[in-house]
């Protein structure tokens, strides 16, 4: 069993550890809803009760794994735009859709967000985490504007869409073993299931394109 951490730079290696072990445990077992802070403690080999010496909640340290999936989404978009000029619509929603396709977890995390995590949390942890998740949404938003050809504004909307599409696809791609067993007895019924990337691709390209093509129409009254 780990000794507990003093120092600034162990509580936070100690922090990092447990979102760590959280991390592996959802990818491991299907989904953050499968994640227990017991199964998490165990894994980062730390005493039933130290994990809330650092985490107040279950929702808390999900809340954290999803900021760091935030972080890890930007890095990755400043990645692929660096050095990037007038890339078409459907080459930015490409690059949203790959470097999202990347983060499974954090696909995941985008449908229990806003579903249960920010309304169980404390009023001061859901502040902590609109604001790091905004921070990063910002930084997302202007690497696609600089790198390409759509507005800010269509970029956001892109973004916006994003984020739902691929949280709703991730859920249909990684079925329960309930639905697994009707997808054997109708295989018709797993068809979203099965294509996650492309599926998303494609439908982020066609909102690119309907976002900058909208913005070439005249308003309609």
């Amino acid at each position: 069993m780990n000794r507990r951490a003093y120092s600034p730079e162990a509580k936070l290696r100690r922090t990092e550890d447990l979102l760590q072990a959280a991390s592996d445990l959802a990818l491991a077992l299907g989904g953050v809803r499968h994640v227990t802070l017991a199964a998490v403690t165990e894994a980062a080999g730390l005493h039933p009760s130290a994990v809330r010496r650092y985490f107040d909640s279950k929702e808390d340290l999900l809340l954290g794994l999803a900021e760091r999936g935030y972080s890890q989404w930007r890095e990755a978009v400043l990645g692929e735009t660096a050095g990037a000029h007038g890339l078409a619509p459907a080459q930015t929603a490409a690059i949203v859709a790959r470097t999202l396709a990347a983060q499974p977890l954090f696909c995941d995390l985008l449908t229990h967000v806003p579903l249960s995590l920010e309304g169980e949390a404390g009023i001061d942890r859901a502040r902590e985490y609109k604001t790091n998740a905004f921070a990063a949404f910002d930084v997302i938003v202007e690497a696609l504007t600089t790198s390409g050809t759509m507005t800010a504004a269509q970029v956001n909307d892109l973004i916006v869409a994003a984020s739902a599409l691929a949280s709703y696809f991730w859920q249909l791609a990684n079925p329960t073993e309930t639905l697994r067993e009707l997808y054997v007895e109708n295989p018709r019924w797993c068809g979203l299931a099965v294509d996650f990337e492309p599926r998303l691709t494609r439908l982020l390209q066609a909102v690119a394109v309907g976002l900058v093509d909208a913005g070439k129409e005249p308003a309609i009254a």
